[in-house]
């Protein structure tokens, strides 16, 4: 029988740890001894190998949901589910990209603020693609400060706010704190570009380290489904290439 305490050395994390996973439904039903100690089997190991391989790229909500979805032999379900985080993580690192190139652009420099056209938070929200309820989010969070309508108190934005947004969006699954991210916010506001160019920079190589940590993850998933027989070790998808 293999011991609890064997099985979290080997990964570095705590037994109670273990029994976490196991309470959340992410490892397969384990069976209990006649004294009640838990039987752990090589395919509990391979599962709890496969949550720390996942964490790193993917987090521990995208995590729970495709190993449960696996547990149910839906293998297809779990696939998607990683898939579009990583296509997720694809959209953040893009729009970085095209925020930096902003920043590094005469326009960004040269723009006047006062001349801009006010914007209500549906149109924001459509421009930006950007959740109406993350925008609010955020002014109540104090990164933003919209102006309001004096006759509706509807909120306006404009260029300004629109950069601050655009700066949230990237900033958002970064590495950086909720005050960090209000400084950073603060001095885009004050035109302090330098400093806002390294912020976004940061974000970028943040986003380059969480995609190679996903691919990394996405091996630790293949192992599991070798591991568990939805796989067979080598075995490649068969499909016809047409050449002229």
């Amino acid at each position: 029988m293999i011991k609890p305490k064997d099985i979290a050395r080997k990964l570095n994390i705590s037994t109670s740890t273990l029994r976490h996973y196991e309470a959340w439904g992410i490892i397969p039903q384990v069976e209990r001894a006649s004294n009640g100690y838990r039987i752990y089997t090589d395919e509990h190991i391979a599962y709890f190998e496969c949550i720390r391989g996942l964490l790193p790229g993917f987090g521990m909500d995208i995590t729970k949901n495709a190993l449960k979805k696996l547990i149910q032999k839906d293998v297809m379900a779990a696939i998607l589910l990683l898939n579009k985080s990583q296509y997720e993580l694809y959209m953040e690192r893009n729009t970085t990209e095209k925020l930096i190139a902003l920043l590094n652009s005469q326009e960004f420099e040269s723009v006047e603020l006062a001349e801009e056209k006010l914007l209500t938070i549906g149109e924001v929200s459509s421009m930006l693609n950007i959740p109406a309820t993350a925008i609010r989010h955020w002014e109540r969070a104090g990164l933003i400060l919209p102006i309001r309508n004096p006759e509706n108190q509807y909120r306006l934005f404009n260029f300004k706010h629109i950069r601050q947004i655009s700066f949230l969006r990237s900033l958002k699954k970064s590495v950086f704190s909720l005050e960090i991210i209000r400084v950073i916010i603060k001095e885009l506001e004050n035109n302090n570009h330098e400093m806002v160019k390294k912020a976004a920079n940061d974000a970028l190589s943040h986003f380059d380290k969480l995609c190679q940590y996903q691919l990394m993850s996405m091996h630790a998933f293949y192992n599991l489904c070798v591991s568990i027989g939805l796989y067979q070790a080598n075995e490649h998808l068969s499909f016809s290439i047409y050449t002229s």
